[in-house]
């Protein structure tokens, strides 16, 4: 079952040349079945390339439009803009992201004495009842990856038939899932169990994962009940979008994390880069141990766009060690600097090391600039209430 892919933006850009042909009617007819880990050709399997951007968003829509009409790809390029929703949505409400993570080390502290305890270590060790949801459970941890109709499935079963806290399913998948994303991952597993949107849970049934694995998994009888209540549903007033610094002019380096890969399609006119430095931070996803798929890909994937990004700017890219303020601030001043550039890193655990040194590193005169892109800046204002009112702006995004 274990499968590696290969971290490289060439190999996104592979991938995206391989799915082409199926991305416009036969994605959207075909997209919402799990044919099993040997059979993908129905979805792209692009995400973990999207997510940490070796090819980006923009890239890709435009690549499926030069080969299909809108009205053909609408339902994959709606699936694109999924991921840009969920970044806007978060973006707008950073306190949902500080209390999952909060609710996660106050869960995992008390684990041993929770009446869920013994379930949740059936669940994370592939030894449920189910042996149809083991079988999900290998699939994570080996490949990193689960199909996204099966991702509900397990998320339905993990809340309502276990009874075990959503928080810690998605911290689950967060450190398992190569394509880990903290808005994504955090606020689909809000949606399933009724949080996300008010009294809307996500509950499997049988018939539909029979369905929709071609009659490949027969559950027979799935027991569900419980989970959130009305008045766990709590309200997230949506608030500013943090201020993105404007690009500056003069003497910088430039840092890159696992957020966006690909700075060398970010305007950075009147800068002269003299330095390049990569931060790969993947053991931020979780107080417990990120898995080593994860981590693997993770530091690929930064390797990679580190080295594209010297060979851009004629600079000898560095890995540096950690992600700390002293760290930053040696790094800067042997390279004779007072800048540091960064594409931005939106809510999520790299924004907050980027919180936790910005004030050292403001201290020593060295000024930190998140540089965010404008498909960002673009779309997420529009992440105010629902994908449905969201999706209505997708043609004039595009179009831009």
């Amino acid at each position: 079952m274990t499968i590696r892919l290969d971290p490289t933006r060439s190999a996104g850009l592979a991938a995206l040349g391989d799915f082409l042909p199926n991305a416009g009617r036969h994605y959207a007819a075909q997209r919402n079945f799990d044919y099993g880990l040997d059979n993908r050709a129905n979805i792209s399997s692009l995400s973990p390339y999207i997510r940490h951007r070796l090819i980006t968003e923009q890239e890709v829509v435009a690549a499926v439009l030069r080969r299909h009409r809108f009205a053909d790809a609408e339902k994959f390029i709606q699936e694109v803009f999924w991921r840009t929703y969920w970044k806007g949505w978060l973006e707008m409400r950073p306190a949902v992201w500080t209390d999952y993570r909060l609710s996660c080390e106050q869960l995992l502290g008390s684990v041993n004495e929770a009446p869920w305890a013994e379930a949740y270590s059936r669940a994370c060790s592939a030894d449920t009842e189910y042996a149809f949801f083991n079988e999900w459970v290998s699939e994570l941890i080996e490949a990193g990856y689960l199909h996204n109709h099966t991702r509900m499935w397990f998320a339905s079963i993990w809340i309502f038939g276990f009874g075990i806290p959503w928080e810690l399913g998605a911290d689950f998948f967060y450190r398992h899932l190569l394509d880990g994303d903290p808005a994504s991952n955090t606020l689909s597993w809000r949606w399933v169990a009724g949080l996300q949107t008010a009294g809307k849970s996500y509950f499997a049934t049988a018939d539909n994962i029979n369905r929709f694995t071609g009659g490949r998994i027969a559950p027979g009888t799935i027991s569900l009940s419980g989970g959130p209540s009305a008045q766990d549903v709590k309200f997230y007033p949506a608030q500013p979008l943090r201020i993105a610094s404007s690009v500056p002019t003069g003497r910088a380096t430039l840092l890159i994390t696992e957020e966006d890969l690909m700075p060398n399609s970010i305007a950075l006119d009147g800068l002269n880069i003299v330095a390049v430095a990569g931060l790969e931070a993947a053991v931020d996803r979780s107080t417990l141990a990120v898995s080593t798929p994860v981590v693997d890909f993770t530091k690929g994937a930064v390797a990679d766009g580190l080295s594209r990004a010297g060979s851009q700017f004629l600079a000898t890219p560095q890995m540096l060690e950690a992600f700390t303020a002293a760290t930053l601030i040696t790094w800067a001043k042997a390279s004779n600097v007072s800048i540091i550039i960064t594409p931005y890193a939106p809510t999520g655990p790299v924004a907050d090391r980027f919180a936790e040194v910005q004030p050292a590193l403001a201290a020593e005169g060295i000024a930190l600039h998140q540089i965010r892109r404008s498909w960002d800046s673009t779309a997420w204002p529009h992440a105010t209430k629902g994908f449905f009112t969201f999706k209505e702006k997708i043609p004039g995004l595009i179009a831009g």
